[in-house]
């Protein structure tokens, strides 16, 4: 048995369905990724490349080709968010400094994201065997690119983004057969809320100095 084999084997059953190797690591790396997010730690960025090439094998074993496509630019997307705060702006704790998005920044984004979900959906639509589900599968698609971006921006937009996707991740990812990619999608969005908070709180202008006199 090779590695990819191995990977596409199954793990153990939850709910009544199998849930294989890649699915499972896969997805608690991108648990651990996201926490890493929420931290303002470089290393969200290597995690999530990580988790991306073997979500891959997931959704290959799945049989959802847009799943797959989707990886390959969260791979991809990852190496730019990597170098994005490798040089990004700092706080005076030397971490990554986050921000709302301006109005003009927000408009841009949701009209890319409905742009893109119209035009990936019309794409799944128009070839089957990409997506048993075109549209919720779009939508997660962009979805979640657009929340990569805004992460790479330092954006809190970040997290309303995940928001937005995990309430049609969750059931798409059980009816899909990947049980453990949705029991992660719901500790995601305990994650998303804490994320959120933290930084929302972060973008206010005694932050800073109140974290230093805690400390």
């Amino acid at each position: 048995m090779n590695a990819l084999d191995w990977l596409n084997g199954p793990a153990f059953e939850a709910f009544g369905q199998r849930v294989i190797w890649s699915d499972m690591i896969g997805n608690t790396i991108g648990l651990a990724a996201l926490a890493l997010g929420w931290r303002r730690s470089i290393w969200t960025w290597p995690a999530q490349f990580l988790a991306g090439v073997i979500l891959v094998g997931a959704y290959a074993s799945a049989q959802l080709s847009g799943g797959v496509g989707k990886q390959l630019l969260v791979i991809g997307l990852a190496v730019w968010g990597w170098s994005q705060w490798r040089r990004g702006h700092r706080d005076e704790g030397g971490e990554i400094a986050v921000r709302f998005a301006t109005w003009r920044e927000r408009l841009t984004l949701a009209a890319a994201t409905v742009a893109g979900t119209l035009a990936v959906g019309g794409l799944f639509t128009l070839v089957p065997e990409l997506s048993w589900n075109p549209w919720p599968d779009a939508y997660i698609f962009v979805g979640t690119l657009a929340a990569m971006v805004a992460q790479a921006r330092g954006l809190v937009e970040f997290w309303l983004a995940w928001i937005l996707v995990d309430l049609v991740g969750v059931p798409l990812a059980f009816s899909s057969g990947l049980a453990f990619s949705g029991l992660v999608y719901v500790v995601y969005f305990g994650l998303v809320l804490w994320g959120l908070r933290d930084w929302w709180l972060r973008t206010r202008p005694s932050a800073t100095a109140l974290e230093g006199a805690l400390l």
